[in-house]
This record gives structure tokens, sequence and C-alpha cells, in this order.
């Protein structure tokens, strides 16, 4: 897959439908590469007239590893957090939204539609607030505005978030399905062999533990967007699944309120993940909200 130079790093990335059509710039979470952005969905989006890109973020996957920053502290930047200190942090979500700026400039696109999971909800947030005449619309899906009184995740789930992957494909690919199951969609069918299939193309194109740690203290020692979103004017889509254990329902609603005119979309039985099952609701919603951009 090509590779772009943005913000002093290279980020690997991908493209699908027609180069000439709207860009719709797909931004994943924590620790996760593109390949979750699953082919079928971006094909999906591309089939509904966009030119979707999907990219791994610094310290991820193909994308540049900032090993020369080294392992972050995590505990002590949890610590700091709890007691209302901002954390030391190699850098932040406002690097990682650089990052995108600069992969979108140098892609030759002026404005895209942004759509953020998780983490890249967050920055996709950020891209909003830093970069408005970027963003044409904005969709933040199953992500949170940092608002510190929000409430925490489900113990199990923040357990798999902070617990350290084998570094041996096999038990790799075991770990990874057993945290799917963990903060996944309980109210859709869980599908075993296409998250192993997942777990082992992700070990394939590399692991870096460090990089995880250096995105987590990034989100840690971001702050609270909540009072900047208000001055986000981008149609903007909030989706949250009602069964989310990691990010709770809460967050997504926080989210919405924040920014004005905002529409809230929330899936009964939808957790952590993207169940096959949604695809064609969230697709459906992204293009509505995009369509509310030309209107």
């Amino acid at each position: 897959m090509p590779r772009i130079a943005t913000n002093g790093i290279e980020l690997e990335y991908e493209s699908f439908g027609g180069a000439k059509s709207p860009a719709l710039l797909l931004i994943m979470g924590l620790g996760a590469q593109m390949i979750l952005w699953d082919e079928e969905f971006c094909e999906l989006l591309a089939g509904r007239g966009f030119r979707v890109i999907r990219f791994d973020n610094r310290d991820v996957g193909g994308s540049t590893k900032l090993e020369h920053a080294g392992a972050p502290n995590v505990a002590g930047a949890l610590a700091a957090v709890a007691q209302g200190r901002p954390p030391q942090a190699p850098y932040t979500l406002h690097d990682m939204a650089e990052d995108t700026v600069g992969l979108l400039g140098a892609l030759g696109i002026d404005a895209a539609h942004v759509v953020g999971a998780s983490m890249g909800g967050m920055i996709a947030q950020t891209l909003a607030i830093r970069h408005p005449r970027r963003v044409r619309t904005l969709t933040s899906i199953m992500s949170t505005t940092g608002n510190p009184s929000l409430p925490p995740a489900n113990p199990a789930a923040m357990r798999v978030l902070v617990t350290p992957a084998p570094m041996e494909r096999g038990p790799y690919i075991e770990h990874h399905i057993e945290v799917a199951k963990v903060i996944g969609s309980p109210g859709f069918p869980f599908d075993t062999e296409a998250v192993r299939s997942r777990a082992a193309r992700t070990f394939d194109r590399g692991v870096f533990p460090a990089g995880v740690a250096r995105q987590l203290v990034a989100i840690l020692a971001s702050g609270n967007r909540k009072p900047a979103l208000s001055s986000v004017r981008a149609p903007t889509l909030v989706i949250h699944g009602l069964a989310d254990p990691l990010i709770p329902i809460a967050a997504g609603r926080d989210t919405a309120e924040a920014v004005p005119g905002a529409e809230f979309f929330e899936i009964e039985g939808m957790g952590h993940d993207l169940p096959r099952e949604v695809w064609p609701r969230l697709v459906d919603a992204i293009a509505k909200n995009a369509a509310r951009a030309a209107a």
C-alpha cells in the first residue's frame, strides 16, 4: 500500500472509489489498523459516490512508529488524570489531527467528510475544532468528548484494554478474539472466523505495543473537548451503541449535545465494534449526513 509524508512522519493509506468523487476520510481507533474499516464497508461507501480513504494512524500498522519517544508510563498518566493533572505525553490528539490534515493536503484534498471511530472519533472532533474548513461533515462513532464527568468504562472492558497482548502469532490471535468478545456487540452474532482472520492480518501487518501505549497517553493528555465542540458548524452525526461497555452511551449523548445541530443515532445491541449487520444503516446515515453539507 502507498505511504505519504505528513507532519514529519509517513502514513500508509488506501483509497476506494473514484479519484474525483467527494473525499470521505475514515479514522480508526486506539491501536487499531485501517483494516478494521473492512474492505466491504469501504466499498459500500464508495458505492454511494465517495472517494473513501482509510489509513494507519501514527504508531500502528504500516505508518511511522515513534520508537525514539520510548514507552510511556501509562500507570503514571492514569494517576495524573485521576488527580486532575495533565500527564506528560510524546504527542497528543492535536498532533494526530495534524497528521490527517497533512494527509488530505498531500492527496490534493481541500476538505473531506470525516468519519472517526472511538479514538478516531476524538481525532475527527479535534480536526473539526482546529481546522473547520477541512471538514465538510463530521461523523463521530462510539466516541467521547473527553468530558471528565462522564461514566467510566465497564471494568472488564477496561481490563482488556490495558492488558498487553501476547507477541506470538497464535496467542495474539486468541487474545484478539477474547477482547472482541468482551467489548463487542451482544445484540448481533459473533463471527469468530471473521475476527480470527482480522487478527491474523493485524499481526502480520505488524503490532507495536509501545505505539498503542503512546496513543493511549495521547488520549489522556488531550483533555476535555466539550467546550470547544460548541464552535463546530460542520453538519455532525453522532453514532453510538446502547450496549457499548468501553465508551458508554452517555458519551455519545454528550458529544451530540456539545455540537450545535448534531444528529444522534443510537443502535440497540451495538457495543464497541462495527458489526456487519449494521453496515447498511451506518452507510445510509453517513451518506445522509454528507448530503446535509450539499444542502
